[in-house]
């Protein structure tokens, strides 16, 4: 078997669709390790990249005026026990320009493993891009993800990023990524995450509402048991004239698990407004109890309430 067929079949049994390889109207890009695997584009949409001694160099254009219909597939890996991955990413759209990227990372054997992703991200005047990043872990807890991303949106461009890591074990995950919103801009960002046993979590997201009627969301939601220790930082300036902003954050602790939460909202203008709400806590006694009476168990009735979080 072939390091790309090896790596979409852990695509598909984490429940991925391998038909992304050979459909041409759905352009992609596969890497395992510092190797290209795959790629393909599609009109309006330019896929440069080259291997490096650690991982991969990318360069992502999305012309001006161009309506990437199908989402994009961008997959990342290291099937074996040890590894370094190092992507470097440049994406950019141009004036009027939509796409959707998925980005699947899967490291499914991973035991000393390091995956780093160093993006920088400019979506250009009226142009929207969403990035939905989806992690793949194995149970080993022995990988270290530490994706990094600056993103600069133009006036009326639109940038929502999904980020999830909620099969197998996180290992050590550090997120850091600064969003500057320019006029009318819309900024969401998203991150699903699950620690279990000694995963060590932290999130850093920080969105600059630079331009006027600009609008951001920073949401979290993180469960963690067994030992685990999750920090997130959520940090939204509010800088011009009719900018909002708000910051979510929902921690759900079990076990010897420890949380921390720290919102930070600051604001610059006077019409200018920034909110912000942290929970950290057990699961909800009376859903627990409601849960209960319907026949599940403590640990089932646990475990539905989790994943309705993190859904």
């Amino acid at each position: 078997m072939s390091e790309l067929d090896e790596l979409m079949k852990v695509f598909g049994e984490a429940g991925g669709d391998n038909s992304i390889l050979v459909r041409e109207d759905i352009a992609h890009f596969a890497a395992s390790g510092n190797k290209i695997l795959s790629t393909r584009a599609t009109q309006g949409l330019e896929i440069k990249a080259e291997e490096t001694a650690t991982g991969i160099a990318a360069r992502i254009r999305v012309l001006e005026g161009t309506i990437i219909k199908n989402p994009v597939h961008l997959c990342f890996g290291i099937l074996h026990k040890k590894g370094i991955q190092e992507i470097r990413m440049d994406i950019k759209l141009e004036t009027g320009a939509a796409a959707r990227f998925i980005a699947h990372c899967i490291f499914p054997k991973a035991e000393k493993v390091r995956h780093i992703m160093d993006a920088v991200v400019e979506i250009a005047e009226n142009a929207q891009m969403t990035y939905s990043e989806v992690h793949y872990h194995g149970p080993y807890g022995g990988i270290e993800v530490i994706p990094k991303a600056v993103v600069k949106v133009g006036k009326n461009g639109r940038y929502l990023a999904d980020f999830s890591l909620i099969t197998g074990r996180v290992g050590k995950l550090g997120i850091d990524y600064t969003v500057k919103a320019g006029e009318n801009a819309v900024i969401e960002l998203i991150a699903r995450v699950f620690g279990h046993g000694d995963d060590r979590i932290s999130i850093k997201e920080k969105v600059m509402l630079d331009g006027e009627n600009s609008k951001g969301l920073i949401k979290t939601r993180v469960a963690i048991e067994d030992r685990a220790q999750a920090e997130v930082t959520g940090i939204t300036e509010g800088n011009a004239a009719g900018a909002r902003g708000h910051v979510d954050c929902m921690e759900i602790i079990k076990d010897n698990a420890v949380a921390k939460a720290i919102p930070i909202v600051n604001v610059t203008h006077p019409l200018a407004k920034v909110t912000h709400e942290a929970a950290i806590g057990s699961v909800d006694k009376r859903q627990l109890e409601t849960l209960m009476a319907h026949g599940l168990t403590p640990e089932e009735a646990v475990d539905v309430i989790v994943k309705g979080i993190l859904k």
